[in-house]
């Protein structure tokens, strides 16, 4: 399940939340902005514990604080949002700074008496969503390998497996031994890996990724009924962004909004290199939204405290566009930045009235003429 409502105090603007996955923290990082107040149940030291005792760290209470936020830290890595203010609500040491330290399974409160367009968007994909597949996709070749696990907008590194394989001169060789080896490393990782998976994929440019599929069927068909199998012409982690973007396995990928965004960059860099059915840069987009052209806005979460990218949020949500936040940490985050930050894949041809805009990106693939 994604992140679930548990309330809403339409009157307050008071939300209690409960975390349920990786891509929950990531939302409540962004939800939560310098000010609001935010409550969980916490530790802090019990201020009528003796402080010469050596023991009285022991002491630590636990209790539901509140504070306002001044600084929010989301660590991707370790699964946690850090949430830093003095204290507002509490049994006791008000005034006094704490952090709140939100990982998945806990509830939050969180009050906002009113949501930004960006804000809206992050909270309604957690809300909306039914749920979060576990996605196993492994990217090989001989020598590179790179495993990770998609997770919502989480992808997570497993292993990436770099050896040296000698040559297949002679059967029985140093070769064949080195091959069989490397299969069988990366065959254990899927056969620990592939139980938690919702699906499994493999994919890479020779044919090692047809003998670990069939090797899976003969050992643990279970989870052979659920791995598909995809060319790249790369492996490794560059395998793994190619296949995200390209496509290709969208129906085995279906589900995840990791693969969801790269693949979404991936359209609007497409549109931008035909010509007429992208924009791109805060003007040209802003005047593709008043034109009623925008199908699908793109914006780096980098962006959404930014004034005038939040009336072009609500003026595109208004105008029944999608709007999809881009994580400015991620490879499409990456290719956004490059072009920006904020863009839109059009519903039709259009040109900007004003002219070019001189964005950064690459040159489109059609002239901008008629402006």
């Amino acid at each position: 399940m994604n992140v679930r409502l548990l309330h809403h105090d339409r009157t307050t603007g008071r939300y209690r939340l409960r975390i349920e996955t990786p891509s929950d923290l990531w939302r409540i990082a962004r939800l939560v902005r310098p000010g609001d107040l935010v409550g969980a149940s916490t530790t802090r030291r019990d201020p009528e514990a003796p402080v010469d005792v050596a023991s009285a760290e022991r002491s630590r209470r636990r209790v539901f604080l509140t504070v306002r936020a001044e600084q929010v830290e989301f660590h991707g890595f370790s699964k946690h949002v850090r949430i830093t203010g003095p204290i507002v609500e509490g049994p006791f040491d008000l005034g006094r700074h704490h952090t709140l330290d939100v990982a998945e399974g806990d509830e939050v409160t969180i009050v906002k008496p009113e949501l930004t367009a960006g804000e809206r968007t992050i909270l309604e994909e957690g809300l909306e969503g039914s749920s979060e597949p576990t996605i196993l996709i492994a990217a090989v070749d001989w020598g590179d390998s790179s495993i990770v696990r998609l997770r919502g907008r989480a992808v997570e590194p497993i292993a990436d497996l770099r050896r040296t394989i000698a040559g297949k001169r002679y059967p029985g060789g140093q070769g064949e031994k080195d091959r069989r080896t490397y299969a069988d490393e990366i065959l254990a990782v899927i056969l620990r890996e592939g139980p938690g998976a919702t699906a499994i994929v493999i994919a890479g440019p020779g044919f090692l990724k047809e003998e670990l599929s069939r090797r899976l069927g003969e050992e643990a068909p279970d989870l052979s009924k659920k791995t598909r199998v995809f060319p790249t012409s790369e492996s490794g982690r560059v395998g793994i962004d190619e296949l995200m973007r390209s496509g290709r396995a969208s129906e085995a990928l279906r589900g995840s909004v990791a693969a969801e965004e790269s693949a979404v960059v991936e359209r609007l860099v497409r549109s931008l290199a035909g010509g007429r059915r992208a924009a791109v840069g805060p003007r040209e987009v802003a005047e593709a939204i008043e034109a009623g052209a925008v199908e699908t806005l793109l914006v780096s979460d980098a962006l959404l405290t930014d004034s005038e990218v939040a009336r072009a949020l609500d003026e595109a949500r208004s105008g029944r566009a999608r709007v999809f936040i881009v994580r400015e940490e991620g490879d499409a985050g990456k290719r956004l930045a490059g072009l920006g930050r904020i863009a839109a894949i059009l519903r039709y041809d259009w040109v900007s009235p004003s002219g070019p805009t001189g964005s950064p990106g690459p040159p489109r693939g059609a002239p901008r003429t008629g402006a």
